[in-house]
């Protein structure tokens, strides 16, 4: 296990190293945030293919965070490109000066972010290290449904607002209706279902503290780069947010308040 892991890190390294010198050109440090999705991809793949034979759970493992992992590529491509860099990357960069930035952002951002996919994918390195047959039981059905909600949250809530924003009489606007009436952020409940799914997976295996890979990625999405950063701006700029604060869920779907 710590082998596979060691050598799965030196490919995100890599990979993180390539993106941090294009984005030197480019100047949009942004780029890094469609390899998240990705880069969960190719560690999986690396995992499942150097770990031994192929059995089922690892199979259905390869197919579900390919399925994930490219959508989130793709929907943030279509997203970020041509939109240039993201309004929290040009805070660090007049914070820290052009002049520093340049190198400093291999640290802050693109290493920090190799570091993360290595250590969230825990339970993927779990399922793929495991010992046991790999003949899927019952938490592997309840992970599946699991996934499925999540999945569908997510890519649901993702397809709602782009067809929301697309609509320019929408400016300004808060979206409320869909996924989006149950819960303010849709998009990542379903992230965060998608990967306790894999912890159940990791568990069903005979791996348990590999778990720690999505408790760390809900703490993430809630607390420090999704829902709270989210919340803190749209209150700012969307009059209408406060109202829909009083009567929609924050995280966990719900029936709205009347």
């Amino acid at each position: 296990m710590t082998t596979l892991f060691f050598q799965a890190s030196l490919i995100i390294l890599a990979f993180v190293t390539l993106l941090w010198i294009w984005s030197i050109f480019i100047k949009n440090v942004s780029i890094v945030d469609i390899f998240w999705g990705f880069g969960f991809v190719v560690v999986n793949a690396f995992y499942v293919f150097m770990s031994g034979e192929l059995n089922d759970r690892k199979t259905l493992i390869l197919i579900l965070v390919t399925i994930w992992g490219l959508r989130l590529t793709f929907y943030l491509a279509y997203r970020n490109i041509g939109k240039g860099e993201d309004f929290r990357y040009q805070e660090f960069r007049r914070k820290f000066g052009p002049e520093r930035y340049w190198w400093l952002s291999f640290f802050q951002v693109f290493l920090l972010q190799g570091a993360l996919i290595m250590i969230v994918s825990l339970p993927l390195l779990g399922i793929s290290s495991s010992t046991s047959s790999g003949t899927l039981n019952v938490l592997d059905y309840i992970g599946m449904l699991v996934w499925l909600i999540g999945f569908a949250f997510e890519a649901g809530g993702d397809f709602q607002l782009a067809r929301f924003k697309s609509n320019s009489g929408n400016q300004g606007k808060v979206l409320q209706t869909g996924f989006w009436k149950y819960t303010r952020h849709p998009n990542y409940f379903g992230d965060a279902a998608v990967w306790w799914a894999y912890a159940i997976f990791s568990v069903a295996a005979g791996s348990y503290w590999q778990i720690i890979g999505s408790i760390l990625m809900t703490i993430l999405i809630i607390k420090v780069s999704g829902v709270s950063l989210l919340e803190r701006t749209l209150k700012d700029t969307k009059p209408q947010y406060k109202d829909y604060i009083q009567k929609t869920s924050s995280f966990f779907p719900w029936f709205p308040k009347k």
